[in-house]
């Protein structure tokens, strides 16, 4: 298959477009280009938080120059000259407590949703998705702590800490470190309100979830009672290795998104290539889009700047085993079901016998040709 232009160079000629709180002023798909009735005229795509740079590579799609609605919670703009419109939206409140796969099935205007593969996995019976691009390749999930008060050098040394291990209820990651014996059942707490509040009240004496690419830089750079170092260990590095956010469609549709998916998810891919080689115009509109929409998280440019260096230093964006960004490892996936089936089942979810990568995920639409290069050119 022939490697897609640069997304950032196929959006150089897009016009200007403005924020604005109530009905945006997109202009209409133009109907010609290589996507135009062939994909969606809009082609809409659920996140499942706020504009972060994890979540970067939707952004690109758009370019730095899109609308923000901040009644929908969403950021359009054309995809180039392709003659379709992507519109983003975000997650976290915006999705009314649901989970993505629930939302997908309730609003079919969603062509494509961000479903972690542990979501998926308790989605399959009810919601069933197929991830067909997996924009980042490590959980950037970790849990942190204070290097001063406890000395922790992997997993094993978590339950010898005594220390509460603070998280938001639900996490399917905690039941699978109480059940590998990573965190004692006593350890875990359900009460992480997303804040650094207890962790700075209790001065470093309680552990707490975050990201790799996010809390570390912000916890001593940006908040106040803090502002010091922290220490922590990636979910991923306990055996549990889901793929965070595996852009997905209605299993249901997959026919008849194929001739879309064909020619999308290779510009999928190349979006996130060109956002790590060149991140600082959608950085900018990511700062933009939390100074415009209310109630998200804190964000600085320099946190931006940070996050970017992170996910690549820790491989959180990378290429999978076979030079590719975007695949999926099956074999992984498959080790992800046996992992949480059982976890699922205890909490009363109705997992079926003989679940496998198949049902979840398809390489299909890759294209192989497009990998991050080792040493990203900025």
């Amino acid at each position: 298959m022939k490697k897609p232009l640069s997304v950032l160079s196929a959006l150089a000629g897009a016009a200007l477009l403005t924020a604005c709180g109530g009905a945006t002023s997109v202009p209409e798909p133009t109907g010609e280009g290589p996507l135009a009735g062939v994909c969606p005229s809009t082609v809409v795509i659920q996140t499942d938080w706020y504009a972060t740079p994890e979540r970067a590579a939707a952004f690109q799609l758009v370019g730095p120059d899109g609308t923000v609605d901040v009644n929908k919670g969403s950021y359009v703009g054309p995809l180039g000259d392709t003659g379709i419109n992507v519109e983003v939206r975000l997650g976290g409140p915006f999705l009314g407590g649901q989970p993505v796969p629930a939302q997908m099935y309730q609003d079919t205007s969603i062509t494509l949703g961000f479903v972690p593969t542990d979501d998926a996995v308790r989605a399959q019976s009810k919601f069933p998705v197929t991830g067909v691009f997996a924009s980042l390749d490590v959980n950037p999930q970790i849990v942190m702590w204070d290097p001063a008060t406890y000395k922790v050098d992997s997993w094993k040394d978590v339950p010898g800490t005594n220390a509460p291990v603070v998280y938001s209820e639900g996490k399917i990651f905690m039941d699978y470190l109480v059940a590998n014996g990573y965190v004692r059942p006593d350890q875990a707490d359900a009460s992480f309100d997303g804040t650094p509040s207890r962790f700075v009240a209790e001065r470093g004496r309680v552990m707490q979830q975050g990201y790799v690419s996010n809390e570390p830089y912000r916890w001593e750079h940006d908040v106040e009672g803090w502002r010091k170092p922290t220490d922590y260990l990636l979910v991923h590095e306990s055996g549990y290795e889901i793929y965070p956010h595996a852009w997905s469609v209605r299993t249901g549709e997959l026919d008849r998104l194929r001739p879309c998916l064909t020619k999308l998810v290779p510009m999928l891919q190349q979006a996130q290539v060109d956002y790590i080689a060149h991140p600082e115009p959608v950085n900018a509109a990511l700062l933009r889009i939390a100074q415009t929409i209310p109630d998200g998280p804190p964000m600085t440019a320099a946190g931006n700047a940070d996050s970017v260096e992170v996910q690549v230093a820790q491989k959180i964006v990378g290429n999978g085993p076979d030079n590719t960004l975007g695949d999926f490892d099956t074999a992984r996936v498959d080790r992800v079901i046996a992992a949480v089936t059982p976890i699922l089942r205890k909490r009363g979810d109705r997992i079926a016998d003989g679940l496998t990568s198949a049902n979840l995920v398809t390489n299909e639409f890759i294209d192989p040709a497009v990998a991050l290069p080792a040493v990203p050119k900025r």
